[in-house]
């Protein structure tokens, strides 16, 4: 019996030696399998975190009219830029990240900041097509694809499914396709596109404050004294007390980079709406000798897509050693917020 037992026991032991090597073996190869897959995510975070490059926008509008067999009539560029636009949103390395819920996009920050500063711009000339520039007068109608695609791209940028963000900004590219369809057709042009003073002047106004944002955004990179709070330090009875001090603003150094990426994709979005504003509206911006300040805006723009060199976004102080990106990137949307105004009071003006 003794001898039973003990054979048991051995039995047992090389059971669980067997089980053990087993696990270990296993637990190996999960290893090895999660390593190969952090290591593809990191590569692939890398090239997704690329930016899509400029394109001309001339071009663009000449190959979609010739497939179209189309002429490109007023409009034309303004709408197939849009569409690109969104299509670059949904196409680019990676596709759309912002709601991505799975590594690499999950871990991914500055594209999905980008997507957010074009897809603003997109919301906001959506919005000028749809109550102006597609509409005669106050109390004209609507064109009904317009009333589609808008809305559509102000659905949550971040919804993951059901229904997710990139089947209802598609829904807003085919409602924009439609639109451009009957815009162009030859036989019986049922859309509008009313390349106006008051019309490229009201989405002007929208854009002012936009930049404006953004510009005091990037500056707070370094900190800055809350204009709101000096103002409430006056005393009324007391002028010779007033006290110049505030508090001070400056944006987390966690989010410098979130706030540089919106504003550089804002800028690659308004760079092409531009060029496409040179093309439609260019009779009457010659009419109000307004090209020179359509073409200043365009050269700032182009300066915020200068190539990145450094892996970082550098926060040094406005006389530091180091470079600030962000204070670099306020000064061009400064520049060209300027050159708007400039637009616009000529716009304006009889």
């Amino acid at each position: 019996m003794p001898g039973r037992i003990r054979q048991y026991f051995r039995d047992r032991k090389e059971d669980v030696q067997d089980y053990a090597g087993g696990s270990s073996v296993i637990g190996k190869l999960i290893l090895a399998v999660v390593g190969v897959y952090l290591l593809v995510a990191v590569v692939l975070g890398m090239y997704w975190s690329s930016e899509p490059d400029t394109f001309s926008v001339r071009e663009h509008t000449r190959s979609v009219a010739n497939a179209m067999e189309r002429e490109p009539i007023t409009g034309f560029a303004t709408t197939t830029t849009m569409i690109r636009i969104a299509e670059t949103l949904l196409e680019k390395p990676g596709g759309y990240l912002s709601n991505d819920i799975f590594p690499p996009g999950v871990w991914l920050d500055n594209i999905p900041n980008w997507e957010y500063g074009v897809l603003v711009q997109l919301r906001d000339l959506s919005r000028a097509m749809r109550r102006d520039i597609a509409r005669s007068q106050s109390q004209s109608a609507e064109d009904p694809d317009l009333v589609i695609a808008e809305p559509q791209f102000h659905f949550d940028s971040e919804s993951w499914a059901i229904p997710s963000t990139e089947a209802e900004y598609r829904r807003g590219i085919e409602a924009l396709r439609r639109y451009l369809n009957r815009l162009s057709a030859p036989e019986q042009a049922n859309a509008q596109f009313f390349a106006r003073a008051d019309n490229l002047n009201s989405w002007l106004a929208d854009l002012e404050t936009r930049l404006g944002s953004l510009s005091r955004n990037l500056g707070e990179s370094v900190g800055k004294a809350s204009v709101s709070d000096a103002v409430a330090n006056v005393e009324e009875g007391n002028p010779l007390a007033e006290e110049t001090g505030a508090n001070e603003v400056q944006t987390p150094w966690t989010k410098v980079d979130d706030v540089f990426y919106e504003a550089r994709g804002s800028a690659w979005a308004l760079l092409h709406i531009f060029r496409a504003i040179e093309v439609d509206f260019r009779k009457v911006l010659q009419d109000k000798n307004a090209m020179a300040s359509l073409k200043q805006i365009i050269i700032e723009l182009e300066g915020t897509q200068g190539e990145m060199w450094s892996p970082v976004i550098l926060n040094g102080s406005g006389f530091g050693v180091l470079a600030n990106h962000s204070l670099t990137m306020a000064a061009y949307l400064s520049r060209a917020n300027a050159a708007i105004s400039d637009m616009r009071d000529l716009l304006s003006r009889g």
